[in-house]
């Protein structure tokens, strides 16, 4: 144990099973430890840094707009916040945006938006979500979210409804006229990496269209070209009535957002909502820069092409080794569910040099950033295969 983790375990909540490292330094794809011992990263911030460690992009402009402006709050109008929302907005379909800190902070945003325009509606029903789904951990958003996340927090809200992932004939069951909001992820990172059925997103979407219920996609870990499309609701030939982003919009840099029409964020009115330190002008600064960087270095075309390769390399792998029950995925969001727990497998693939994920106990989880390139995926399956095959079942 260095100085590092001493300090961390005497001073710092103790609330992360942290891995055995200390990060130093990244670039580009690699990372590197106080012992100077070198990585691969595939699981970038858990699907944060969408353009890799240091892009030089990034760097640019940090520097430039933190020697212009850093906060103001949004008491005051700010270039950066301007210039996002057009293009989030071009880029989207959608017509307005909102700007926070966090994926958290946008779901909290799109449930408060959600209850307003239910209640101006009369509606008493519940906000319904899915079993397997991850939304954040403030007590409304763990009233979405597992059983695991609740114990100990209780009482927790009302108006909350789970219902089994990818059953339509539930959600028709318990989807009504009073329901408020129906919460759904394109692919359940949490859960397991696991994507939604087509028949179950389109079936969803006509089913609150028909009962004026409000579809919600938390595209937190799916959005900005993770799944091979710039929104994983783009997959399925739907529009939800709002989408919540995070994660790699920033490329590690915090932010969050709310996009959504004109008419349903009419919904908000002076004072219903807000943030101090959300769009403030170096947060949007560079995410303006990754999700340009995103679009005009390819990237999203990259993720789809070397997503399909990775999850053809590990399917062949899966006839081989026994262990694996399944590969699922999509774009270069996959998933590898095990017979075994995970864990110890992902502990291995870190002293060979590899950053991956354990997520749902027996899935390994694997993020890479959208400029990893085949030579790298080649590596990390073969050293994955090294380790698998001597696991016993």
């Amino acid at each position: 144990m260095d100085s590092t983790q001493e300090l961390e375990n005497t001073y710092h909540f103790d609330l992360y099973r942290r891995l055995p490292v200390t990060l130093v330094k990244g670039k580009g794809i690699y990372v590197w430890d106080s012992k100077g011992d070198k990585y691969l990263d595939f699981l970038s911030g858990i699907a944060v840094n969408a353009l890799g460690h240091s892009h030089p992009a990034i760097i640019k402009s940090i520097r430039i707009q933190s020697q212009k402006l850093i906060h103001t709050s949004n008491i005051y109008y700010t270039v950066p916040q301007a210039r996002l929302a057009k293009l989030l907005c071009g880029l989207s379909g959608y017509e307005r945006a909102f700007f926070c800190n966090s994926g958290l902070e946008a779901n909290e945003a799109a449930i408060k938006l959600a209850r307003k325009i239910g209640n101006k509606k009369g509606k008493k029903g519940p906000i319904v979500s899915f079993t397997g789904g991850f939304h954040g951990r403030s007590l409304a958003s763990i009233s979405m979210g597992s059983e695991k996340l609740q114990n100990g927090f209780g009482p927790l809200p009302d108006g909350f409804q789970k219902l089994p992932f990818n059953d339509l004939r539930a959600a028709k069951e318990n989807i009504n006229n009073e329901t408020i909001a129906v919460f759904v992820e394109a692919v359940q990172g949490e859960g397991g990496v696991i994507p939604a059925d087509k028949d179950f997103i389109t079936g969803l979407q006509q089913h609150c269209k028909d009962h004026d219920v409000l579809l919600i996609f938390d595209e937190i870990q799916t959005g900005f070209g993770r799944t091979g499309n710039l929104f994983g609701f783009m997959h399925y030939g739907v529009k939800p009535d709002i989408i919540t982003v995070a994660k790699a919009l920033g490329g590690g840099f915090p932010i969050g957002a709310v996009l959504t029409s004109e008419e349903i964020s009419k919904g908000f009115e002076y004072g219903d909502h807000g943030t101090t330190f959300g769009g403030n002008p170096l947060a949007c600064n560079v995410a303006e820069t990754v999700v340009t960087t995103i679009i005009n270095k390819e990237l999203i075309g990259n993720a789809q092409k070397l997503g399909t390769y990775m999850l053809g390399r590990l399917e062949k792998l899966s006839r081989k080794l026994p262990i694996i029950k399944e590969v699922r995925g999509l774009g270069l969001m996959v998933g590898i569910e095990l017979n075994v727990p995970c864990r110890p497998i992902m502990l291995k693939m870190l002293e060979r040099g590899f950053l991956v994920n354990c997520t749902a106990e027996k899935t390994i989880r694997l993020l890479p950033p959208l400029i990893v390139r085949k030579r790298e995926i080649d590596s990390l399956i073969k050293n994955l295969y090294r380790v698998l095959s001597r696991e016993k079942i």
